[in-house]
Formats: structure tokens, C-alpha cells, sequence
């Protein structure tokens, strides 16, 4: 099982975590998916470097049924921010299924969501389908009203 430590992945804001958890359970009985984005861990106020998932991006044009969610591949954003993708089991079955394998290639960590999704209703994996350990952290997130906020030099320097 790996680990993302240093200046990889340190884990999930819990709020993010709740708003998959609340937005799988209001799509049940159909999949949801969506991506997530990452933020420097020092932006949010903690003293070490790497990222904390702090965004779930919804895809517009997603479309689900109780057995898949369908992402329009030239909606998805070519974001260096985005680390890894999040889906809801509508069975509750906690691993990933032969085509979920095939969508986990690119990012670092991959979120399944399980019926009834409760707190402890979820498992992150890395991009082989290894289970891997991804902390739940209690940090503030940014102003929603910076998630547009860039300048020219923000592009350069990603």
C-alpha cells in the first residue's frame, strides 16, 4: 500500500468529503462522478508542503444510470490542479471494477463512494486499484471566489 506523504497528496479537506458523500446520496439511485482538484497545503494554512484536495469538478453533459457515469471526455479540463477522479457505487460495493481500473490511469487517487454513503462509506485507491490511505483533514477551504482568480503568471508557473 502506498502512501502519499511529503510533497504528494497529504489527504481530503472534509468538507470536500462530505459534499461527494451528500452528492452521491442525492444521485442514488444513479452513479455520480466527478474530479478532483488539489491546492498547495501551505495556501490553506498548513506548515508542510503538498496538497489537499479541496475541489470536486462536475463535468457538465455527465451523464449516469445505476450502473455508470459517462464524463464527455472534451468537457474535462487540462488542469495540473486535478489529482485523481470520484464516483459513487449505487450497490455499495467498495472496489473497483474492471472499467473503473481502465479510468484510473490518469491522476493519483481515485475516490469510490458507497451506498448509503456515510462517513465511512468510501475507499481510495491509486492509479493500479491498490487500496491506498488518504486523511480526512479539518482545514479551512479557499474563498470559492478565487477558484477563477488567475493571472497570466499563475498560468506560466503551472
Amino acid at each position: 500500500m502506498r502512501l502519499f506523504r511529503s510533497g504528494g497528496l497529504l489527504g481530503i479537506a472534509e468538507e470536500t468529503l462530505e459534499f461527494a458523500l451528500e452528492a452521491a446520496r442525492e444521485t442514488h439511485p444513479d452513479e455520480y462522478m466527478g474530479f478532483l482538484r488539489a491546492e498547495n497545503a501551505r495556501r490553506l494554512g498548513l506548515d508542510r508542503s503538498g496538497r489537499v484536495i479541496t475541489d470536486v469538478l462536475v463535468i457538465p453533459g455527465t451523464s449516469s444510470n445505476p450502473m455508470s457515469a459517462t464524463v464527455d471526455s472534451n468537457m474535462v479540463p487540462n488542469d495540473s490542479r486535478t489529482v485523481g477522479s470520484v464516483h459513487s457505487h449505487p450497490n455499495g460495493v467498495l472496489q473497483p471494477s474492471d472499467t473503473d481500473l481502465g479510468t484510473f490511469q490518469s491522476g493519483q487517487v481515485h475516490l469510490i463512494l458507497g451506498a448509503p454513503y456515510g462517513r465511512r462509506d468510501w475507499r481510495a485507491f491509486d492509479r493500479e486499484g491498490d487500496r491506498t490511505t488518504l486523511d480526512v483533514l479539518d482545514v479551512p477551504l479557499p474563498d470559492p471566489e478565487e477558484f477563477f482568480d488567475f493571472t497570466e503568471e499563475d498560468l506560466d508557473l503551472e
